[in-house]
């Protein structure tokens, strides 16, 4: 370590030009105060500590449809595993059937004001006009002996107080008996399941989820996530095994997950073949049932019941639809480590283009996702066709897009399929890196847009994807509005949290992969973090931690700017100064023409700065350095050799402001007289010392015509006016109304 006298006399040899006016923010610090502390359950790496541990449920359910009265029964018992240190008293139960109940907390408060012109059904959203008996009965539940167990039922949530304590590491068996009115989903805002009615024929397609009781998360850093359903914030589950037997009208057809248990009891033999050859179809789907089959079928109105089973292990959640108008197709998809039967189901209403991309649109997505996680792990993947809805489970999605009268406009198709590619990645944010979407609805929707639009990009090149300039006009909006990134998913704007929990951090990740880390860094760290929490629980903390472990890159400016802040990227190139150093042996008339000013090595000029490059270069006198410059130093620099090394070179200072307050790499286009370019970045870090102000001097073997700043738009800078030099001149509004007008 220097001496501080060494300290200050070396400082002093040096000239510090720019110095940060405003006040420090803080830019670069340390994210620590900002996220969980890591302990034995969390590692400081963003790994599961030694002391991980989760909790598990698994189910044995049986349920019936009655279709005549809308309603869904059933008898499940849960075993609860506790895996935690602690001993309970109680368990937290999820109902969110209860969520529709009239006056329980709801979305009221998204569209609660009148106006003087209003449709029926944002009137039906708004006061409940037509009432609608919502909501779970409970018929019983008891202990593993039978004895029944005190319940509390607070909204969307119910306290089971147990007999007896549950001891860490020992399990308890539940017993519930319940039943509830399926709602109709044209009736409700933001309906994620129930039914839906197509009143031509007759005949109703049932989306079945959020159907049964489901145990609420207990975590390391949650204790019970029992934080009500309020619609807009969606699940924390556990991970369990499930066997469920589902009764329905006999001429129904069920879409569920997990893997079909009874075929011969359920399918016909027809069926039953069908489904063989599309296990051996790799290159196109093999139609299971046609639609002469369908429209036939939604004839019969069957007064039999038929029982469907199915088994699913390691999921954390389980969903079904059921109609006799459902269309079915099917082929096998190959991954490297896993065969997946990739299905849709539709009404004949979805035809031609659900059966000609459907089940194509999941094999994009199996294939990209996997590829960039870990291959997809269920035996099926299903797309069911409803209206106004992509909502996500393990092995099945509920998704919308459908023709008129036969007819998708383009934009319509690429809808559809982005839907479908969308809610199909789900099964891997959050269905199996388990986050909380209760409290942080971007760690699954924003992570799974980012490999959805990566998707869509590589499969269907031909549709227009998310970049950094789809976030601009949000991260450029009013500050007093905007909200963090890091704000919890029910307290969100109704208008703003697409942009804010899907699209800004997509934007944020393809920033990363793109241009801050490259490629091969960001995927590797991006892999690494979803296979440490597949089938585990993940916070902001292991994310963030993981990236910086698995790539050695410094990344906490980028989460604390991007993510915990409404900063917004808006860099100006405030000016650029022209140099070359003076030649004593060069023509006095060349030296003349080519500059008017000189500048002495303490960079102190004589005139006000340039508008443009027309006046040619400022010339600097490089002067001998002094041997109280070189310290303690006994060996002395060539300095023929310097000036031989930037004979006839031209340098370029820039200087950069921070108007937005984000801090960003920086990217410059350098547009030559020649006609060529050259781009050079500069990283974030160079702000590290001023967070508002830098200047940076490049060396350039050709003079410079022009200046950009961010020539591809990587970094969403929400105003581009400021990006070049010379200044591009912008019209007024005059002048941009007169132009308009001779067209």
């Amino acid at each position: 370590m220097k001496s501080f006298l060494s300290a200050i006399a070396l400082l002093l040899l040096y000239n510090f030009s720019v110095a940060q006016t405003q006040p420090w923010k803080g830019k670069f610090e340390p994210i620590d105060n900002l996220i969980a502390a890591p302990n034995s359950f969390r590692s400081a790496s963003g790994a599961p500590g030694k002391a991980y541990w989760q909790q598990r449920a698994n189910y044995k359910i049986k349920a019936e449809l009655d279709e005549t009265n809308n309603i869904l029964s059933g008898e499940e018992t849960i075993t609860y595993f506790n895996n935690a240190p602690d001993d309970l008293s109680y368990l937290w139960i999820q109902l969110e059937q209860n969520v529709n109940k009239k006056g329980n907390e709801d979305f009221g408060t998204i569209n609660n004001t009148l106006q003087d012109g209003i449709n029926a059904r944002k009137m039906q959203f708004l006061t409940r006009a037509i009432n609608f008996p919502a909501g779970y009965t409970i018929k019983h539940v008891k202990d593993g002996a039978g004895n029944n167990i005190k319940t509390l039922v607070n909204n969307t949530m119910m306290k089971v107080k147990l007999n007896t304590p549950l001891k860490s590491g020992e399990s308890t068996t539940l017993n519930i008996g319940w039943s509830y009115h399926i709602t109709d989903r044209s009736m409700f805002l933001l309906s994620r399941e129930g039914y839906e009615y197509f009143p031509a024929d007759d005949n109703t397609v049932y989306l079945l989820a959020h159907w049964f009781p489901r145990m609420a998360v207990y975590s390391d850093t949650e204790g019970w996530q029992n934080q009500q359903f309020q619609k807009l914030g969606e699940f924390a589950l556990e991970f369990g095994d499930y066997d469920v037997e589902i009764t329905v009208p006999a001429d129904h057809v069920v879409a569920s997950t997990g893997a079909l248990q009874n075929p011969e009891s359920v399918l016909s033999k027809k069926q039953r073949k069908r489904l063989k050859e599309a296990e051996k179809s790799f290159d196109k789907p093999v139609m299971i049932i046609t639609k002469e089959e369908a429209i036939e079928n939604e004839k019969e109105k069957s007064k039999k019941t038929k029982t469907w089973r199915f088994k699913a292990e390691n999921v954390r959640d389980f969903a079904f639809a059921t109609s006799r108008k459902f269309l079915w197709d099917a082929q096998n998809v190959k991954l490297p480590t896993n065969t997946v039967m990739a299905m849709s189901f539709y009404p004949k209403e979805g035809l031609p283009v659900w059966k000609e991309e459907s089940t194509k649109a999941i094999m994009h997505a199996l294939e990209v996702y996997s590829e960039a996680t870990f291959d997809y792990p269920y035996p099926v993947c299903i797309s069911v066709n409803t209206s106004n809805i992509g909502m996500e489970f393990p092995m099945i999605s509920f998704n919308g897009g459908r023709p008129k009268n036969g007819k998708i406009s383009k934009g319509a198709k690429a809808g559809m399929i982005g839907t479908i590619i969308h809610e199909v990645g789900h099964n891997w944010f959050p269905m199996i890196v388990s986050s909380d979407e209760r409290k942080w609805m971007w760690m699954d929707e924003g992570l799974n847009t980012f490999l959805h639009q990566r998707t869509v990009k590589e499969r269907y090149p031909d549709f227009n994807s998310v970049t950094p300039k789809t976030v601009i006009p949000f991260m450029s909006g009013d500050k007093n509005i905007l909200r963090p990134t890091m704000t919890t998913s029910d307290n969100e704007l109704f208008s703003q949290f697409g942009m804010n929990f899907y699209i800004k951090p997509t934007v944020g990740l393809q920033m990363l992969r793109n241009s801050i880390m490259g490629e091969e860094l960001f995927d590797e760290a991006f892999k690494e973090y979803a296979n440490r929490w597949k089938y585990k629980h993940p916070n902001p903390g292991d994310l963030f931690r993981t990236l910086e472990d698995a790539s050695a890159v410094d990344l906490d400016w980028f989460y604390r700017g991007w993510f915990f802040t409404v900063d917004h990227t808006d860099r100006e190139l405030s000016n650029v100064k022209w140099f070359k150093v003076y030649e004593e042996n060069s023509n006095i008339e060349d030296q003349k023409k080519s500059s008017q000013l000189k500048i002495d090595a303490e960079g102190k000029t004589t005139a006000a700065d340039a508008k443009d490059f027309s006046n040619g270069p400022e010339t600097i006198n490089m002067t001998s350095t002094p041997d109280a410059a070189y310290g303690q130093f006994l060996s002395r620099f060539d300095e023929g050799e310097i000036r031989k090394q930037l004979s006839g070179k031209n340098l370029y200072e820039v200087t950069i402001k921070n108007v937005g307050g984000l801090i960003m790499p920086v990217t410059i286009e350098w547009e030559y007289t020649d006609g060529t370019k050259e781009t050079d970045m500069l990283p974030a870090q160079v702000w590290r010392r001023n967070e508002y102000e830098i200047k940076h001097v490049f060396v350039k073997d050709k003079e410079v015509v022009k200046v950009n700043l961010d020539p591809n738009f990587e970094f969403a800078d929400t105003n581009t006016d400021n990006n070049s030099f010379p200044k591009v001149k912008k019209d007024s509004e005059f002048d941009s109304f007169k132009k308009s007008k001779a067209n």
